[in-house]
């Protein structure tokens, strides 16, 4: 399938509630991965789609799952989606090692991310 969803993503204010929740809930195991805006804990699922848990960036946004799907060209998916009637709420944002992401909202009021792998 081309551009398959590739992450998910909970934004809480509370992510050690969180962690607690899903690890009993789902035997999921986190590993915590330091940046400077504090701590991203990757969702261990085994196979499947992976994840992970944040503090959620935005101030008065109640907790919430993020989709991400792969795309080949952040930008160029982002002013895209503009022309179809979409919303961008993050511009293209460089993620340092990784990959890029960008956040749309679809004309029907969906939120999702956009994430493109960095080249190897």
């Amino acid at each position: 399938m081309p551009n398959p969803f590739c992450h998910i993503e909970l934004q809480t204010d509370d992510t050690d509630k969180a962690k607690d929740f899903y690890g009993q809930l789902f035997d999921w195991k986190f590993d915590d991965m330091p940046m400077p805006e504090g701590i991203y804990s990757m969702i261990n699922v085994g196979e499947g789609t992976g994840g992970g848990i944040v503090k959620t960036p935005v101030p008065n946004v109640p907790s919430h799952w993020l989709s991400y799907v792969l795309v080949d060209d952040v930008a160029a998916s982002l002013e895209k989606a503009q022309s179809l009637g979409g919303t961008v709420l993050q511009d293209k944002m460089d993620i340092a090692n990784y990959g890029s992401l960008g956040v749309i909202q679809d004309p029907t009021g969906a939120v999702f991310a956009l994430w493109q792998q960095m080249a190897e």
